[in-house]
This record gives structure tokens, sequence and C-alpha cells, in this order.
């Protein structure tokens, strides 16, 4: 489908886009960048891409998609033979349509955001499950916990704009009502008053620190919010920064995490792996980035189109396909999880629901 880039004898060059500062979720990008060296090492040490060694390019993103179409760019002008990686999806759209206009293959690890790209495009793949299937099975641990109340507290994105309406849409089906809480004219304090004997959960569709961590102190100091669920779908959870911020008032807010209940056998192998090289517990997140660099080094290696990968990975067998509604290369189905940091040891996870 493409070439390998630069000349024969040389590396094997790929661009790998990840949020490394601020605004970005940097710890998000740490564990993107973890999986996916990893993953760059093992390929060398089995051989490389037709004996060239594979070599990573790190452009940081700072989730900012004018930063991201700058580092196509900037990567492409250095030769890559594809890129790969990114978190945030506002700022992988921006990247896929970029990589898409100058005909460089992209792989997203990471990013969720059903529409990557306007039109059907060849060039963009992604390991990561659409927004529109999580967050709707979000919405059923939501029903299934007996939540029909829920309130938002949302920011202005495309991101956050989206995950309402697939939430508000499910939960309407099935006898639910969203109420939006807009959090540019809204203190955390009024957050509370808000969803005081209105809602029997609140979802923090918000950045972190701010105003993610402040809103949940507001409401679990709140008495009349002791039996408020609160949630994060997106995954702020996930991270040592929002423990280390909350303490105890971080556990059992639920997320969504990408992961199997049990690991691939390759996946217990590449744990410890992640473990050494991130001196810590990996998350979801750096396993999707490993599972990109197997499948990037079977792409680039027997020259395959995305429709023609079948790679063995950490979290199941990777195979992609056209899906209703999406218009890049999709792995259809990744698994999805719902969890929390379990209240007797905040620094373990408790699988809520699995869809």
């Amino acid at each position: 489908m493409w070439g390998m880039g630069a000349q024969v004898g040389s590396s094997v060059r790929v661009g790998a886009l990840a949020p490394l500062t601020r605004p970005g979720w940097v710890e998000a990008g740490q564990q993107l960048l973890a999986g996916l060296e990893v993953g760059v090492r093992e390929v060398n040490d089995a051989g490389g891409i037709g004996g060239r060694p594979l070599e990573l390019v790190v452009g940081d993103t700072a989730a900012d998609p004018q930063k991201a179409v700058a580092a196509v760019d900037e990567l492409a002008g250095l030769g890559v033979a594809a890129l790969v990686g990114e978190y945030h999806s506002v700022v992988a759209r921006a990247a896929a349509a970029r990589a898409d206009a100058v005909g460089l293959p992209f792989l997203c690890s990471s990013a969720v955001l059903d529409a990557l790209t306007e039109e059907p495009t060849d060039w963009v793949a992604r390991l990561s499950p659409p927004q529109s299937r999580g967050w709707k099975v979000y919405a059923d641990f939501l029903l299934s916990a007996g939540h029909t109340r829920i309130a938002v507290a949302t920011q202005p994105s495309v991101y956050w704009a989206t995950g309402t309406r697939i939430l508000r849409d499910h939960l309407a089906a099935n006898g639910g009502t969203v109420t939006e809480l807009d959090m540019t004219a809204l203190t955390p304090e009024d957050v509370c008053d808000e969803i005081a004997d209105r809602a029997t959960a609140l979802l923090l569709l918000v950045g972190i620190p701010d105003p993610a961590v402040p809103i949940v102190k507001a409401v679990r100091s709140d008495p009349r919010l002791a039996e408020t669920l609160i949630g994060a779908p997106a995954g702020q959870p996930e991270f040592k920064e929002w423990a280390a911020l909350l303490g105890g008032d971080g556990v059992a807010i639920p997320f969504l995490r990408y992961l199997p209940e049990h690991l691939t056998p390759l996946g217990t192998q590449v744990e410890k792996k992640l473990r050494d090289h991130l001196k810590g517990a990996p998350s979801f997140v750096a396993y999707e980035g490993y599972d990109a660099i197997a499948v990037l080094a079977e792409v680039l290696g027997k020259s395959k189109a995305w429709q023609d990968v079948a790679v063995e990975g950490t979290r199941g067998k990777i195979q992609f396909s056209r899906t209703p509604g999406i218009s890049v290369w999709q792995w259809t189905w990744p698994p999805v999880q719902v969890v929390d940091r379990d209240p007797a040891h905040p620094d373990s996870f408790r699988i809520l629901h699995t869809g």
C-alpha cells in the first residue's frame, strides 16, 4: 500500500504524536509513548523491518490541533513512513485530516471521536473504539446501576458535545434524562446546587486538573450529595495524577477503560516490560501504544493494507474493517470496560461493567 520512506540501509522512521506538555493530558502522553517505545524495542530486537531498525520520531501535540497539523508536516518532511498515536480526539481529528491530505498512513491508537475524517479514507486506521460505542456501554452501565437522571458538567468541545449527545440519545431511549451544566458559567458549588434533588449521577465531561478536581471535592463535601454517583467516562481517574490530587475523594468514580478482563498471553508478557519501563503500573493507553507498533510492523514489513492486517495484540486479535458511520479503518471491536478505583485499595481497579 505504501513504501517505508528513506533509503535502503537506513532506519524506518515512524512519527509518534502524543500530548507531552500542558494543556494536554501529559500522563496519558507518557503512557502512550512508553507503549510505543517498548513496541519499537521489541521490533528491533527481532530484526527490525526488513532488516532495517525502526526509529520513533516524536512530535508533542500539547492537545493543540494546530500543533498536531504542524507536527504532521514536520514529520512528513523528515521522511517518516507512517504516523502513530495521539490521545486527544479533537487533536487526532486534525492530524488525521492532514495525514489524509498529504497521503501519509496514520494509525490512531487512542482517540475515539467517530468522525476522524470528513470523508472515507484508506490512509487512516484506528485501534481505540469509536465514542459512539464506548459511551453507549457507559450509558448501559448507568442504567444497570439504576441511574436515569443524569447531569453532565461540561466544557466547550466537539468531543464533550458528542459524548453528551450519545449519552442523551441512549438514555432517552430507556427513559433517562441528561441535564447539561456549562462550566464556563458555573462554579463547583453552583454544580452542587444544580444537581441536589435533580440528578442521581454527575458526569465530569471536563479537563483535569481544573475544573474536574474542584468539582469532585465540592460534591464529596456536600452532605446533600452523599448518595450521588460521580462518573468520568473519558478516563480521568485512570492516571496517577488523579489519585495524587484527590486521594480518597477520587475513588469509586467509574470511567471507561479499553482492556479485556484477561490480557492475551502476549499482553501478560508485555505488562512486565511496560511496568519496568514506566516504573509503575501501565494504563490501557500504554497497551494501545504497544499494539499500534505491532500493527505498523506488520503493515510496513509486509506492505499490507489495513484491511489485510491480522495481528495478535495484547488485548486480542487485531483486524480492521469498515464500520457504518466511521470514515477510517476500524478495529472491530476493542474490549470496553467500566471500572473505578477500589475504595479499599485505591491503586487497584474494580470492573463494574463490560461491553
